[in-house]
């Protein structure tokens, strides 16, 4: 293609060269460029690519994107971007046709639920005959395909690619999680938004390398309502006044404790062998008139009402029925998030993401309220990250959990005694028991072989990771896998 048919959504100056010139992709790491390629050079953080024109341009690059002008020979296409990042997505979109244009795309953001909520939409539009391709935390799906990712949202290349492998492969819809440093970082720049759903908000990544403030977090996430059509927001969330203040499309509320338009009523908590979850009505207020949708939702915990309803909020504007919105919520099943792993007469045990201080006390919240015997709690965290995550995850185990059992999760660079101490004072300042085992696949064994009678026992902190990360090296752990393994053990021992 030409390079002025790629041009149409982006701001630029000409600096010199000619929009005549043929391109064939767009390219942003420097080892992958060669003839045809447009080079988008982005001043990072820790590298500015700009240092690496030459390299390029020895490799047969005849067109570049920079953020201030450069000398190069005249025969190179020089275009002015003010932020490269926006450039690199806007051409990006352009280079794979604009295939997100072709789907229903439903984007999801806030603090927690963002992965469950995904996959519940996805599983509903499923159910209703509409292929759907997802993004997110647990990487990308598309079909039968599966592809892991290392951000929760891919860089915008990345992300178009997939969209443009959605739509050939049938994909009527796509539904995506959406962080806050993806919108900082411009990788869903263009991307226009049929619903967003914005789950909650509260204080998390804020650091180095990620937010400033609070304030800062908050303005990012908001940007989501600018590219979207429709919003659909939790009213229950404590920040609704910062979070819908001046938003630039139209909204909907869903919640619990509050009047929205999708509102949960008559919430029951069901454990039973065969079924642990929930049980309520979803009622829908529309011109003074209310819609009643009686559910059941085959995951544990309060907080999941609402991701339910934010799922069947989302799925019912999308023209799904309410015959398959309840049909589609009693047969779920999400790797990682809620997951009842095994159930007995003697124990459940159930494998959560929950890796930090607000998703543990949440998680340890909602098991509560199925008033086991006693709950146990197996985590750790990971390495270099903040240690007020390990206190603050400590002291919650100490006083939340009956028993806790602390062990390895990635401890990547740290060494794992070091990690497992951070943990232990905060959990012994509470008086809370527990038992050390720093072999994460000891310690699930471990906490199977000690059950009681009535006990519900929680394995976080990885939930749909397949990998344990030590000194740099994924090596492949599941917690799934080594639950079931410890449970069959134990059968073949009776």
């Amino acid at each position: 293609m030409l390079l002025k048919e790629w041009l149409g959504e982006l701001n630029y100056t000409l600096l010199q060269g000619s929009l005549d010139e043929e391109v064939n992709d767009v390219v942003f790491d420097s080892r992958k460029a060669g003839p045809g390629a447009l080079f988008v050079c982005i001043s990072g953080t820790k590298t500015d690519s700009h240092a690496f024109i030459p390299q390029v341009l020895s490799a047969g690059v005849k067109v570049l994107v920079v953020e201030k002008p450069v000398s190069v020979p005249l025969d190179v296409t020089v275009l002015l971007a003010e932020q490269g990042r926006e450039a690199l997505a806007l051409l990006s979109a352009a280079r794979f046709g604009y295939p997100a244009r072709e789907l229903l795309m439903i984007g999801i953001t806030g603090t927690k639920g963002k992965t469950t909520t995904a996959h519940m939409v996805r599983a509903l539009l499923e159910a209703a005959g509409k292929k759907t391709g997802i993004i997110g935390t647990n990487g990308v799906g598309i079909g039968e395909k599966h592809y892991d990712t290392v951000n929760t949202t891919p860089e915008s290349y990345e992300l178009h690619r997939y969209f443009r492998e959605m739509a050939e492969a049938g994909c009527e819809c796509c539904v995506m999680e959406v962080s806050s440093q993806a919108l900082k970082m411009c990788r869903v720049k263009g991307i226009v938004y049929d619903y967003a759903i914005f789950t909650n908000l509260s204080r998390d990544h804020i650091g180095e390398n990620e937010h400033k403030d609070f304030e800062e977090y908050l303005f990012y996430k908001k940007q989501i309502f600018g590219q979207s059509r429709l919003g659909l927001v939790n009213v229950d969330d404590m920040h609704l006044e910062q979070i819908t203040e001046g938003i630039c499309c139209p909204w909907e509320g869903y919640g619990l404790d509050h009047e929205a338009k999708y509102q949960a009523k008559g919430i029951h908590f069901v454990s039973e062998p065969d079924f642990v979850g929930l049980e309520f009505e979803i009622c829908i207020e529309e011109k003074g008139k209310q819609d009643f949708i009686p559910v059941r939702v085959n995951i544990p915990g309060r907080f999941n009402v609402n991701n339910a309803l934010a799922a069947a909020a989302v799925c019912l504007k999308a023209g799904v029925s309410k015959e398959v919105v309840c049909h589609g919520l009693e047969h779920l099943k999400l790797d990682g998030r809620m997951e009842i792993v095994y159930s007995s007469k003697k124990c459940c045990v159930i494998v959560d993401y929950a890796h930090n201080e607000v998703s543990m006390e949440s998680l340890l919240s909602a098991l509560r309220e199925y008033q086991p015997k006693r709950l146990v709690c197996v985590f750790g965290c990971g390495g270099n990250r903040s240690k007020d995550r390990r206190y603050s995850m400590g002291e919650i185990a100490g006083k939340m959990a009956d028993f806790s059992i602390i062990t390895a999760d990635n401890s990547r660079y740290e060494k794992v005694e070091d990690i497992l101490a951070d943990i232990r004072g905060s959990i012994e300042k509470t008086g809370g028991a527990f038992v050390e085992i720093p072999d994460r696949k000891e310690a699930i064994a471990y906490s199977l072989a000690h059950a009681q009678a009535g006990d519900m026992i929680a394995v976080i902190g990885k939930g749909h990771e397949n990998y344990q990360e030590i000194e740099g090296v994924r090596y492949p752990f599941l917690d799934r896998e080594v639950i079931r393994q410890a449970a069959k053990g134990l059968e073949e021992d009776i």
